[in-house]
């Protein structure tokens, strides 16, 4: 069986032992899973390789791009904002970014940026991967445009340019960049190895994506009336992913690195009042509170699938979401299969970060196996 890596509560051991199997068969090239509960690290472990040609382990310190994932940091840079008072998520986005009221986006809240429901989810085409690497220059050109829907009605996955809304919000507030807000105020205070982009210095030790040979929706879903205009613009293939202007540029909705330990460490927040593991406190409870006030739900007008949106947190869906309990959980995944999790129930905050990219675009099958054995572990 395939060496694990790493540290484990007992009672975890079937999780531990499905990690092995699915390096051992192939599923997994390299993976960590990470589980976060009553305030330990109760699960942190890695196994595998971190290149395709398995020829280099995956170790304590790797990290890879985590896509989607990314959104939960951004989200989360967000309401740390709202609570120290210096946005209020249902304030317009034109009161701090005034130029977003052209063309009918006057009426725009920030909470709507943070559920999918601005009615900007990306650029009106043509455009290319170059015009998102310049976060200020992509952000005008956001708005400028005119929404695609009724903002608020409905969402629209806001596939690449989440960061770039929600991070010029950011920015007009505090001065800083979004991956300057995210190392200054949440991944260097909670210690966790997490960044927007991939500093030079971290190139030795991250693992590059293997991408998905294929596209797969789930049985019974079809993507939405605006997947290929959402989806277009710009086009992108994971393998971008793989070069220097992707890893240098601030895309928080997409281009985060990390591994699972240092996104259940940030996460771990949204599942302990507000408190990260180690004692550092990013929100309010009364904040929390606002991540569950339901802001859509129906199928998405870019993916297709039924979606329950609350502020900045997918909510559970039980008619499609049956490996999670119903409850106070909010979570997202990343494009390929890895997740975050935050069971507030529980006091419970779960991740899972790997290389190997499944072909779903709504997680994999292997990130519903692992939520299926934690919970069996966890409610034992």
């Amino acid at each position: 069986m395939a060496e694990i890596h790493g540290t484990f509560d007992d009672r975890f051991q079937p999780l531990v032992d499905e990690l092995a199997r699915r390096v051992d068969v192939g599923d997994e090239v390299g993976a960590s899973l990470a589980v976060v509960q009553d305030g330990r690290m109760v699960v942190d472990v890695w196994a595998g390789h971190a290149d395709a040609e398995r020829t280099t382990p995956w170790r304590e310190d790797t990290v890879t791009n985590v896509w989607s994932c990314t959104k939960t940091v951004t989200a989360l840079a967000a309401l740390v904002l709202h609570d120290r008072g210096l946005i209020d998520v249902h304030e317009k986005v034109a009161t701090y970014w005034p130029e977003f009221a052209a063309r009918g986006k006057g009426g725009v809240e920030v909470r709507h940026l943070l559920s999918h429901t601005s009615g900007v989810p990306a650029l009106e085409q043509p455009a290319v991967a170059e015009d998102l690497y310049d976060a200020e220059a992509a952000a005008a050109r956001f708005a400028s445009q005119e929404p695609w829907w009724e903002p608020g009605t409905a969402s629209g996955y806001h596939a690449i340019n989440y960061g770039h809304l929600v991070g010029e919000v950011v920015r007009r507030v505090t001065g800083q960049s979004l991956k300057e807000f995210v190392a200054a105020e949440i991944a260097g205070p909670v210690g966790a190895d997490f960044t927007i982009g991939l500093p030079l210095e971290a190139y030795d030790r991250v693992s590059a994506i293997v991408p998905p040979t294929a596209f797969e929706m789930p049985p019974g879903i079809e993507p939405g009336p605006l997947a290929l205009r959402t989806l277009g613009g710009p086009p992108l293939h994971a393998t971008f992913a793989l070069t220097d202007a992707w890893r240098a540029a601030d895309i928080g909705g997409a281009n985060g690195h990390g591994n699972a330990r240092s996104l259940a460490r940030i996460q771990s927040a949204l599942s302990h009042d507000g408190v990260a593991i180690g004692g550092h406190k990013l929100l309010s409870p009364e904040t929390i509170d606002l991540v569950f006030d339901e802001q859509a739900t129906g199928p998405d007008l870019v993916l297709g699938a039924p979606l329950r949106w609350g502020i900045g947190y997918a909510l559970v869906d039980p008619a499609t979401q049956a490996y999670l309990p119903q409850g106070r959980i909010c979570h997202w995944g990343g494009w390929g299969g890895s997740y975050v999790v935050n069971d507030l129930d529980r006091r419970l905050t779960a991740t899972y970060v790997m290389n190997r990219m499944g072909n779903g675009l709504l997680g994999s099958r292997r990130g519903e196996g692992y939520l299926r054995t934690l919970y069996s572990c966890v409610d034992a």
